[in-house]
């Protein structure tokens, strides 16, 4: 039984695609988007449905797909998220098939937005959900406000949601922005300023992701007024040493088009040869192009960055300068050793300590680097999915099972290494299952009695105590005697000497291809300050958000989060251990550099101010420097 809402929202699209001039229509580009949805879809306007949901390891594969599209949109999300949070709305970021990878929701909206389908893993193209923010960007690849009753389903008749496209260099669709609110005023002016956010995010999100997939090419950043070529490129163009275009922006397309009649191949078609010869020199003059003129600065090409933040060395690395933490190197080239000879290993630490980045270290500097990665989380799935997930299942296994069957992880692992986040909260009868894959080398489909021979190298990590697990009867003793034969901790942030250099190497790998901010003096000492309960990933959070922030080239106390800026009494002075880490550090380079405090300050990443500051903290007497009183 349709409610009352349904039905009327069922009725009014019903005459609107019967005699839309007689009816309070919506507007052309929706109602032909209602047009497709009932006569093309088959879909039913009254229906309360929601969308349909990725599975965790469908949504994990998207996500790792599109690795690099979220990386650089990473930043701006979390950005445009704080301009609209007070106003009620949520963030999400889609994949050009309309699957939502990655979003942003305020705690105290986040039921409201999950009833509404406003999460990860929801599918939004047209085919499925018919007229919504996302499915109109993808069919006409332009940005549009979809206001309550424009949705074509009932389900979605009180959200409100504006979209805008994103695309690549190529000029290929890379995915879409959306901003959506539960609740809205139902004057459609209401989302102006929405619209004009949103436009503006999109456009920063695709400019970022043509200046880091051009890395390796010439790229020329164009605009009318010269003080906005750094900051708010509005013209990208990028091309290779053989002068031949690799990428245009939506802009630089649309001028080349309006001024050409065309796209060009190659460089010189744009400005003719002997301006193209010129372009790597600042001589203040504009460049033309058909009647727009425009200023113009060219980048160099850039060393491709890393992909993974090296917060550990590789065994083959040379010695690690002091600012790095030396229990985490030590422990990285150990667990390497071990994993080339097969063994399982377990990491342990708090939560985010950086424990999937040491496995996938683990397996980018053992033997098998071109094989496959594969994670699971273990304390995100029910027991019934861990185990589909883990395992596979054989055709018609159980209800709603595939009918071609299906692959599990362990399989998908084969030849390479599959990582088990949160290993403590398994369940007890698929550690028992586990335990065979270690002990046999094979693995038994779900509902098949015809095993399957695996080789892979398993790494575990855990934040909790597995022998209080094993006390308590939730974690089997002979799988933890399997696993804890190598066992590396990863201390806490607040416990590692590298913090700061720790925090470069993020601010590095977040600003791509620009330049990375410098550290206030205040902004360090707030760092070293802070208890950082979420580790490296708090730490890479509150960077983020102070980018996002930083409209120069220095990050000061204000761009920081409020809980980083306050900090506690019990934090900004601690009472550190006899020999700490940052105690032994400090020593270090005062040692290398002869004592001499501003050569070891600027190698330890601070302030000579706050190396003294650090210096009083740990008893640290310089041999030169009368004690204070």
């Amino acid at each position: 039984m349709l409610s009352t809402q349904a039905r009327y929202h069922a009725r009014a699209v019903d005459q609107a695609l019967r005699a839309p001039l007689r009816s309070a229509s919506p507007p052309g580009r929706i109602l032909a988007s209602w047009r497709r949805s009932f006569e093309q879809h088959h879909l039913d306007p009254g229906c309360l449905q929601g969308p349909r949901i990725l599975s965790r390891y469908e949504l994990r594969q998207h996500q790792q797909a599109a690795e690099d599209f979220l990386r650089v949109a990473d930043g701006e999300l979390g950005a445009l998220h704080a301009r609209v949070e007070a106003a009620d709305y949520c963030v999400l970021l889609a994949d050009a098939q309309g699957q939502t990878l990655d979003y942003r929701v305020s705690e105290r909206l986040g039921d409201d937005c999950r009833r509404a389908g406003l999460y990860l893993g929801t599918c939004w193209s047209e085919q499925e959900e018919g007229t919504c923010g996302v499915a109109a960007v993808l069919t006409d690849q332009a940005p549009v406000t979809v206001h309550k009753a424009d949705h074509f389903r009932a389900a979605f008749a009180h959200l409100t949601c504006t979209a805008a496209p994103v695309f690549a260099p190529n000029g290929e669709l890379l995915g879409v922005l959306d901003v959506s609110a539960p609740r809205s005023p139902d004057d459609r002016r209401s989302q102006l300023l929405i619209q004009q956010f949103t436009r503006d995010s999109a456009q920063r999100i695709e400019n970022a992701y043509f200046m880091h997939s051009a890395r390796g090419d010439w790229v020329l950043c164009g605009h009318a007024q010269a003080s906005y070529l750094d900051t708010q490129p509005e013209f990208l163009l990028a091309w290779d040493a053989s002068g031949r275009l690799t990428g245009l922006n939506r802009p630089a397309r649309q001028l080349c088009l309006s001024q050409l009649g065309y796209l060009p191949q190659r460089l010189d078609e744009l400005f003719g040869r002997a301006a193209a010869a010129r372009l790597g020199e600042d001589d203040g003059e504009p460049l033309r192009l058909g009647e727009t003129s425009f200023h113009a600065r060219v980048r160099a090409p850039r060393q491709c960055p890393t992909t993974i933040i090296p917060l550990v060395r590789a065994a083959t690395e040379p010695e690690p300068e002091p600012e790095q933490e030396p229990r985490v190197t030590r422990a990285l080239e150990t667990a390497l050793r071990l994993y080339r000879h097969g063994l399982p290993i377990l990491v342990t630490g708090e939560t985010g300590t950086g424990k999937e980045v040491f496995a996938r270290t683990l397996h980018q500097g053992g033997d098998r680097a071109a094989r496959p990665f594969v994670a699971l989380n273990c304390a995100a799935l029910p027991e019934s999915l861990i185990e589909s997930e883990l395992f596979g299942h054989a055709p018609g296994a159980f209800t709603g099972a595939q009918r071609q069957g299906r692959e599990g992880l362990i399989v998908a692992a084969d030849g390479g290494t599959l990582f088990l986040d949160e290993i403590g909260d398994m369940p007890l009868l698929l550690q028992t299952r586990l335990l065979r894959v270690l002990a046999e080398g094979e693995v038994l489909p779900v509902g098949s009695a015809q095993p399957r021979r695996v080789d892979v190298r398993l790494v575990c990590a855990t934040h909790r105590d597995l022998d209080a697990r094993v006390a308590a009867g939730l974690f089997r003793e002979d799988l933890l005697y399997r696993l804890n034969g190598a066992v590396f901790g990863l201390p806490p942030l607040r416990e590692r000497a590298d913090r700061l250099a720790l925090a470069q190497r993020l601010l590095a790998e977040e600003s791509g291809d620009r330049p990375a901010p410098e550290l206030a003096p205040q902004v360090q000492e707030a760092i070293l300050a802070h208890d950082w309960p979420g580790n490296v990933r708090e730490l890479r959070n509150a960077l983020r958000y102070a980018c996002a922030l930083c409209d120069g080239g220095l990050i000061t106390l204000d761009h920081l989060p409020a809980s980083v800026q306050r900090g506690s009494p019990q934090t900004l002075e601690p009472s550190p251990p006899v020999d700490s880490p940052e105690r032994r550090a400090i020593l270090a380079a005062l040692v290398r550099h002869r004592w001499k405090a501003i050569p070891a300050a600027r190698a330890l990443g601070i302030s000579r101010a706050t190396l003294y500051r650090r210096l009083k903290l740990h008893g640290i007497a310089m041999p030169h420097r009368q004690p204070e009183a």
